[in-house]
């Protein structure tokens, strides 16, 4: 007796439009272009994911970086007198304290930059 596989085949195709619902052209209607644009979309995902870390890292140096002109200080030595007087403060809690704290900024800022 053979069997046939239409059922388990339509429900691998549907689960390709599911995913694929809201793509352009006939990449949301066609199985052979749906697969392909969802192997790329999620190859596209997992390398965003990682990618997306260091784009936050960036925002915050930036950010960190304007707030440290203001008190006349260039990020870099900012960076390596925190090291070496050991105040453990990441970059995103430093780039958060200017943008809403700013006077607790500008305590961290003179700890740091005090000889």
């Amino acid at each position: 007796m053979r069997v046939k596989r239409g059922v388990t085949a339509r429900a691998k195709h549907r689960k390709i439009f599911r995913f694929t619902k809201g793509y352009r052209g006939r990449r949301k209607n066609t199985v052979k272009l749906g697969k392909t644009a969802m192997m790329k979309a999620g190859a596209h995902a997992y390398a965003d994911r990682r990618k997306k870390k260091g784009d936050f890292r960036s925002l915050w140096i930036i950010r960190l970086n304007a707030a440290l002109k203001m008190h006349g200080v260039q990020y870099s030595r900012f960076i390596r007198q925190m090291e070496e007087k050991k105040v453990i403060l990441n970059r995103k809690v430093l780039s958060e304290l200017a943008a809403s704290e700013p006077a607790t900024f500008d305590a961290v800022v003179k700890t740091v930059m005090s000889r």
